[in-house]
């Protein structure tokens, strides 16, 4: 057990593990029923599981799949893209566009999300060549498309806020008929499976990390510092589309002023919270995943305490400065002289900054 607890509290996952150990600990002391989950049966008959652990999982589907691409970009370029939620319009709006423009089959629906990864991979590289090439700061560099990217949204649909009924989008939006987990859950299985293996059977991730840590020493191994940095912007492209297809899919319309608002201040929070430092280099996907678990459990938690939709925000502010402040370098230093004199009997050591 003390083995166990030594190599946790060496491990990345010491933080996002902490906080969600605090999240469950205080609902299961307000409400033990609040992790029930039940088998229901929806609107279309199917029968369906139900619950807040269901809710959390389904809910924070498009915050996951943006936190993994955040963590890339964070890693390799040393800051973070904010226009995240803009280019997931324009991809929504492009997505809606082509489906609208067709009689809706599978076939259609495969289409139309290509089209939109391609658009919103573009629109990225946009911002990562700024990154890469101008040496811009990544959160300086996005901020034209966090500013011009809803109005684009907003050209594209011409205007208007168009709708998309069919079974087939209801089903990624939703459940398939026959399987009674929501299909975002099972999109972010699926994608976190390829993008992990991806990483474990090439050397991306180790480059990505290299480049984020010393881009000259990086450099001088051979790496080209410009080019992870283009691939890692690539990736959130595609993760932006996926956002933006399952939000179109969830609702059956788009809407470029609503669309995933202010989703990249969570996307980036849920990278801090996994235990991954915002100054670029190692990272740990598991752990902005379990951060974005963890801000929709707040969330929840928060609405099934009654707390009214725009107080929800504050509260969450004032969990996020207390899980930010515990993950600062000042308390894990003392945190770890405290692990060593518990487990290793070494005098605690108190240093005075200048």
């Amino acid at each position: 057990m003390i083995k166990a607890l030594k190599k946790l509290s060496n491990s990345q996952l010491a933080i996002p593990l902490f906080a969600l150990f605090l999240v469950i600990v205080f609902n299961l002391v307000r409400d033990l029923s609040f992790f029930s989950i039940s088998i229901t049966t929806n609107n279309y008959g199917n029968t369906v599981l139900s619950g807040n652990i269901i809710s959390i999982l389904n809910g924070a589907s498009e915050l996951a799949v943006l936190a993994i691409a955040m963590t890339l970009v964070t890693s390799a370029t040393k800051g973070q893209d904010i226009s995240v939620g803009a280019v997931a319009a324009i991809a929504g709006s492009v997505f809606v566009s082509v489906l609208r423009g067709n009689d809706i089959t599978l076939s259609v629906i495969l289409l139309a999300f290509v089209t939109a990864c391609i658009v919103a991979v573009l629109f990225a590289l946009f911002t990562g060549m700024m990154v890469a090439f101008f040496n811009i700061q990544p959160m300086i560099a996005s901020l034209i498309l966090f500013t011009a990217g809803r109005p684009i949204a907003y050209w594209i649909n011409g205007g208007a806020t168009p709708t998309v009924e069919s079974p087939l989008l209801g089903y990624i939006g939703s459940f398939i008929p026959g399987i009674p987990i929501p299909t975002p859950i099972l999109i972010v299985i699926v994608f976190g499976l390829l993008v992990t293996l991806a990483l474990r059977f090439t050397n991306l991730g180790l480059y990505i990390q290299s480049v984020g840590i010393n881009e000259r020493a990086a450099r001088l191994n051979g790496i080209n510092p410009m080019l992870m940095k283009l691939i890692s912007f690539m990736i959130l492209g595609v993760c932006v589309a996926i956002a933006g297809s399952i939000n179109v899919c969830r609702i059956g319309l788009i809407n470029h002023e609503t669309i995933l608002i202010d989703i990249e201040m969570d996307a980036i929070l849920a990278v801090a919270i996994g235990g991954n430092a915002l100054s670029g280099g190692k990272f740990k996907l598991s752990g902005s995943v379990i951060g974005a678990y963890i801000i929709q459990a707040l969330t929840i938690t928060l609405y099934a305490m009654k707390v009214s939709s725009t107080a929800v925000k504050a509260y969450k502010a004032i969990v996020i400065i207390a899980i930010v402040v515990i993950g600062s370098p000042v308390v894990q230093k003392y945190a770890l002289q405290l692990r060593d004199k518990l487990f290793y009997n070494k005098p605690m050591k108190i240093t005075e900054n200048n």
